[in-house]
């Protein structure tokens, strides 16, 4: 039996949340510089830069928050004349509060002065991939507690993050393992520790996903054990971090939009304990990829742990740690994954166990198609433009905030709107698994099949929904 659709999501909207939902679009596009009295934009650049270029041409930086050569860019905390007219001030203060664990508010107002309306439009487009463009704008509004302002800022913040700082799809994904591989052969030390050290973690499994759990979210597994301070950079456990959670994404069929982690704390000591990675995953996952986390299971973890469990849960967002879930047993875990499916390293019966396979030389050969690709490419930038007339229209529809039917407090989404962005979101979704293998170099997970594309596994219409979807 398929999940049942969550309340938040497409399709599945109240009537305040979908006022919420179009008042956040209103702001976003603004920020874009998109719509009535804005400045002219060129269409935004949804797939990755040249895939020829090579991984030794960049010299990947750490993932400070927001950081820019001073002498590309100074920082300001006020908007440039190049920037959308969004009122930096109003934002700030009405969104943020005094609740900013990670600085938000600064970083979106660097955001904000130091990145073009294109680039961050740009870096939406590339986030949204296979999803819905609007259940990833509902995922900052859930996690802000449907505060538009504040998810504004989130959802900015992010955006840049990821593609100024962590460059997720010019650099991570687009290079992906074999890039990483060939980085490991550089004669430049720096350079060849980085891919080294990225391809120890993949090849020895420091963690893996592997199959759902009961209610369909992929599992990420994470072997503590294999981890000690020190023996790959910061950086390029960052990288790890990144590059796992990205590629969680691409499982995720709709209705499920989360995925479960399973920290396995087998001969764990402290000799594996870092706090820096859990600092840099805690922040992954409530600043930049929020509402990602399904459940998180800690598996067999020590009694030295309960000391250092009080400080990781002093990090945590109250909702965060709701999530997380203590094991010992098959019977723990079988409240969570579904018994025949425990793999046998947990004590299940399942025999599968994580082997890396090797990326072939010529696995991205497809990546240099340059031409399918940019015919791939235009047809997404046609489709993102619909989607974002489409928000326009419903923008300045004074019919905008209705919907039908809907009974028990479960209200279904009517209307043209609902229709017409679910119809485009269809056919974004349809395109994305087409340009994929153009702009993703291939995973461990695409080379055993364990990863399928879209166009695999996805019912037509996928985001079809209509007003009689939810009851």
């Amino acid at each position: 039996m398929a999940p049942e659709l969550p309340p938040g999501r497409p399709g599945n909207l109240t009537p305040e949340q979908e006022a919420k939902l179009r008042e956040l679009w209103q702001l976003m596009l603004k920020v874009f510089a998109v719509g009535p009295g804005s400045e002219p934009q060129t269409p935004p650049t949804v797939s990755a830069p040249e895939p020829s270029s090579p991984p030794e041409a960049r010299k990947k930086s750490r993932f400070s928050m927001l950081r820019r050569k001073k002498e590309e860019e100074p920082e300001s905390s006020t908007p440039s004349p190049s920037s959308s007219s969004i009122s930096v001030a109003e934002i700030v203060g009405n969104g943020n509060g005094s609740n900013d664990k990670y600085g938000l508010g600064k970083a979106f107002q660097q955001a904000i002065a130091n990145a073009t309306p294109q680039e961050l439009r740009d870096a939406f487009w590339g986030m949204v991939k296979h999803d819905h463009p609007d259940a990833l704008l509902l995922r900052f509004l859930r996690a802000r507690k449907w505060d538009v302002n504040a998810s504004l800022i989130m959802a900015i913040s992010a955006l840049h993050w990821r593609h100024d700082d962590s460059k997720v799809d010019s650099d991570i994904m687009l290079h992906g393992e074999l890039g990483m591989v060939k980085l490991s052969q550089s004669s430049d030390p720096v350079i060849q520790k980085e891919g080294a050290d990225f391809m120890t973690q993949m090849r020895m499994g420091k963690s893996f996903l592997h199959g759902t759990d009961k209610d369909g979210r992929p599992v990420c597994y994470v072997r503590v054990r294999l981890h000690r301070p020190g023996e790959q950079s910061e950086a390029s456990l960052e990288r790890f971090t990144v590059y796992t959670i990205e590629t969680a994404r691409m499982f995720l069929r709709p209705p499920v939009d989360t995925a479960t982690i399973l920290f396995d704390m087998t001969d764990f000591g402290m000799a594996n304990m870092d706090y820096t990675p859990v600092k840099f995953m805690i922040k992954c996952f409530e600043a930049n990829y929020p509402e990602s986390l399904g459940n998180v299971l800690v598996h067999k973890a020590p009694w030295i742990f309960q000391g250092i469990w009080k400080v990781i849960r002093g990090w945590l967002d109250p909702v965060v740690a709701a999530k997380v879930h203590f094991t010992n047993n098959l019977d723990d875990i079988s409240e969570f994954i579904p018994p025949s499916a425990i793999i046998a390293e947990l004590g299940g019966p399942n025999p599968w166990s994580y082997n890396y396979s090797e990326p072939p030389p010529e696995e991205n050969d497809i990546m240099d198609d340059h031409p399918t690709r940019d015919r791939l490419n235009a047809e997404r930038l046609d489709l993102a433009k619909k989607y974002e007339d489409v928000i326009l229209e419903w923008a300045s529809s004074e019919s905008a905030g209705a919907v039908e039917g809907g009974s028990g407090g479960k209200v279904a989404e009517g209307g043209e709107f609902r229709k017409k962005r679910d119809e485009v979101a269809g056919l974004l979704r349809q395109n994305y698994w087409r340009l994929d293998p153009y702009i993703r170099a291939r995973s461990v997970y695409d080379r055993t099949g364990e990863l399928k594309s879209g166009a695999e596994v996805d019912e037509p219409g996928t985001f079809a929904h209509s007003a009689d979807d939810v009851d």
